[in-house]
């Protein structure tokens, strides 16, 4: 089970197998006993491993190794802000230092040995934990803390070191938070709010800090992990742990990078089944983010794109800034079920309701216009010449007095209506005043989400501080985008969630027929030819052009007979990659001469490029379709990945292409499609038919299957162009391209 370090492992050929090939992280092949049932084809595991963390927040004792009480000195102050954090808890808390008799007029204990009882968690304040962990191994602690810096944040040398830490933990009953973390988990949290909290988890716990001051506004935290390094416990440990946690509505995550993908991903599918949103942050859409991170944490940041992709396909939310972070999750842990969809935006001025519903729409949200009936009712209390269609404008003057409420009540018992939101630009008494008190008093009485933004840049305002910040049942923010962005999530996680399948259920567990087959034609570390290629996409079901190889003039005229005129004549050989740039492809013949010239033309350009063949192709010419690209390739942090995208030479020129990390189901594939920014070729245009969209799909399943089965022998396959015919006519891979691992 990824993410444990712990217990015993019974052996799958399957999973050895993919473990020798380098295809498992070490943390894979550590937990609890495995079954096939509990690994996909490749080997790797299905389900998340939820290490039992009520120990590391909720210790019984705790042990401080290094606790000083020299003041002046920096440990001095974690020590006393530990003993703080024990009594908090209700944990007995023991200093271990070998000179000392007492830290703070508590007992000191001169090593871990002589600690006078075992403890569930250990404080390690020395700058080189290593020579400490054996010691925690010895005497059963659980849990251990590493704050000491100089690891794989530094390069090679302290990632070494790291790799040294993480090795002496492996296996021994310790887990390890750490090393280059901080005091966050320690922190002291409100225990006078209530409702849904945020669970928060992050790697540089200055980042963490605007989610953790959602306190001040009214809002529940419940727990704190800073994972630095993750030498042992890793982010995937923590948002398994929380998802599983009652009180917690929502968890919030600033990534820098992650130590395993695939851990990563079951933890998100854990998330996702018990209906926990997941909002993050991560860092390295641009190369020196990324860079940056990787210095920071020692991780793999991992290809934005795939990072990107695989998020959004185990429903994690991902933000660009930390107010965003702050505002969505406050949002989503306490919002309720939406029982609509539709948004309504009411103002107290035509113009901001004007300006925040384009904003609104443009970013996707769903602004229905209100019923005739609806419009008629409303009209009661606003005058006849303004709009109440929706955006709904009051003109100012009945916030003031009854009818002020009636109109909040009368949009909210609309059926179409989900969300109602609220722009005040600015504060303008008494009727801002009145308009925030209706809507919170509206809030309590429905189970409808009401969003305001208050645009004043004071915030002191009674209105804002007292009247809405002190509503948990109102979502307040402070700008248009935010407010956009967090009601956007909220939707697409409930609509994400409701009736979730895990892919990872669906997942195959067993080789299919088509995997004997194409095993045989796999060429460790080495290109496969175009012919080669093309078989093995035959073996997984995948339809090629008719064809035959061939090694004479006189066989590529009978080829050419039996396959069809017109037919195109390629150079096939392992070791040619574009074949259109060297000149080794020939369309459109269509005459027994044609055939003989272009097959010593072939030839003799390969034998002047020095290329090796193995033969000419002789294809069935396709013509009419529109051409995609399918394709494998291996991400060092989620393994085989499948890309789709507009093919031929717009590959290159657009790069519009969608990722999917397997396993995923025909949901996917088909939003892979909906992803293109030019998926209306796929529709139809000019005059030309629709496509076989139906086809496309079920070659991206079955490229699924084959990168699964595939992955620890296959690096990369493109098939491009995948000819898609018009509807009802199928999808023809004209050329393929495969490399071996």
């Amino acid at each position: 089970m990824l993410g444990s370090t712990h217990g015993t492992f019974t052996t799958d050929p399957r999973r050895a197998h993919v473990v020798a090939c380098g295809e498992l992280p070490p943390s894979a092949v550590h937990g609890s006993a495995l079954t096939a049932d509990d690994l996909d084809v490749s080997g790797r595991p299905l389900h998340a491993d939820v290490p039992d963390l009520d120990r590391f927040f909720r210790p019984e004792s705790v042990a401080v190794i290094g606790a000083s009480d020299a003041e002046g000195r920096p440990h001095a102050g974690i020590t006393r802000q530990l003993i703080a954090w024990a009594e908090r808890v209700g944990a007995r808390l023991h200093p271990v230092h070998p000179t000392r008799h007492s830290v703070f007029g508590i007992p000191c204990s001169p090593s871990v040995a002589d600690l006078p009882e075992q403890v569930d968690l250990a404080v390690l304040l020395v700058a080189d934990p290593l020579p400490v962990i054996e010691q925690l191994a010895e005497a059963k602690v659980r849990f251990a803390v590493a704050f000491a810096s100089g690891f794989a944040e530094t390069g090679a040398e302290g990632a070494a070191a790291q790799a040294r830490l993480a090795a002496a933990v492996h296996g021994s009953g310790l887990r390890l938070l750490g090393p280059n973390t901080n005091l966050n988990a320690f922190e002291k949290f409100r225990d006078d709010l209530e409702g849904p909290a945020i669970a928060l988890i992050t790697q540089s716990g200055h980042q963490g800090r605007p989610v953790f001051t959602l306190q001040e506004l009214g809002i529940r935290l419940s727990h704190w992990a800073p994972t630095g390094n993750e030498a042992d416990l890793e982010t995937s440990d923590f948002l398994s742990y929380f998802a599983e946690r009652p009180e917690v509505g929502a968890i919030a995550c600033y990534v820098e990078g992650l130590k395993d993908g695939r851990a990563f991903l079951l933890a998100a599918d854990r998330a996702a089944r018990q209906g926990v949103p997941v909002v993050a942050v991560k860092v390295g859409r641009t190369e020196t983010g990324a860079r940056t991170a990787a210095s920071h944490t020692g991780k793999l940041t991992g290809a934005d794109a795939v990072v990107d992709a695989a998020m959004r396909q185990f429903g994690v939310i991902r933000v660009d800034g930390l107010d965003e972070l702050q505002d969505t999750s406050a949002l989503l842990a306490r919002a309720r079920r939406p029982s609509a969809e539709g948004v309504a935006v009411y103002s107290i001025s035509g113009g901001t309701g004007a300006h925040f519903s384009d904003l609104a729409t443009e970013a996707g949200l769903t602004l229905p216009t209100l019923s005739a009936a609806k419009q008629a009712e409303l009209h009661q209390w606003i005058p006849e010449y303004l709009n109440v269609a929706n955006p709904v404008d009051n003109g100012g003057h009945p916030v003031g007095d009854w009818r002020g409420r009636r109109i909040i009540d009368a949009i909210l018992d609309d059926p179409q209506v989900g969300v109602v939101i609220c722009p005040i630009t600015g504060p303008f008494p008494p009727m801002s005043d009145k308009l925030a008190q209706d809507l919170v008093d509206a809030a309590e009485e429905t189970d409808k989400l009401v969003c305001v933004v208050w645009g004043s840049p004071v915030g002191t305002e009674d209105a804002y501080r007292r009247t809405l910040l002190g509503s948990s049942r109102v979502a307040t923010f402070r700008t248009f985008a935010n407010c956009i962005t967090a009601v956007r999530a909220y939707l697409d996680h409930h609509r994400f969630t409701t009736g979730y399948r895990s892919p990872f259920d669906e997942a195959p567990r067993t080789p299919s027929p088509s995997f004997r087959k194409a095993q045989a034609l796999m060429r460790p570390g080495e290109q496969l030819s175009e012919h080669a290629a093309k078989q093995l996409l035959r073996a997984y079901g995948i339809r090629v052009p008719r064809e035959q190889l061939v090694t004479s003039a006189a066989a590529a005229v009978r080829a050419a007979g039996l396959v069809g005129y017109p037919v195109v004549m390629k150079a096939s050989g392992a070791r040619i990659a574009h074949k259109t740039e060297l000149g080794l492809v020939k369309i459109g013949l269509t005459s027994a001469s044609q055939v003989r010239d272009a097959y010593r033309e072939l030839t003799d350009i390969a034998r002047y490029e020095d290329v090796p063949l193995d033969g000419v192709l002789v294809c069935q010419m396709v013509e009419r379709g529109v051409e995609m690209v399918v394709g494998v390739t291996q991400d060092p942090l989620f393994g085989p990945t499948v890309t789709v995208g507009l093919g031929g030479v717009l590959v290159e020129v657009l790069r519009d292409v969608a990722v999917r990390v397997p396993p995923f189901g025909e949901d996917q594939a088909k939003a892979m499609l909906h992803d293109l920014r030019g998926r209306a070729l796929l529709e139809g245009v000019r005059g030309a038919p629709p496509a076989d969209v139906d086809a496309l799909v079920e070659v991206v399943l079955r490229v699924e299957r084959l990168a699964l089965e595939l992955s620890g022998s296959l690096a990369e396959l493109d098939i491009n162009p995948l000819m898609v015919l018009p509807r009802g006519q199928g999808a023809v891979a004209l050329d393929a391209f495969a490399v071996c691992r």
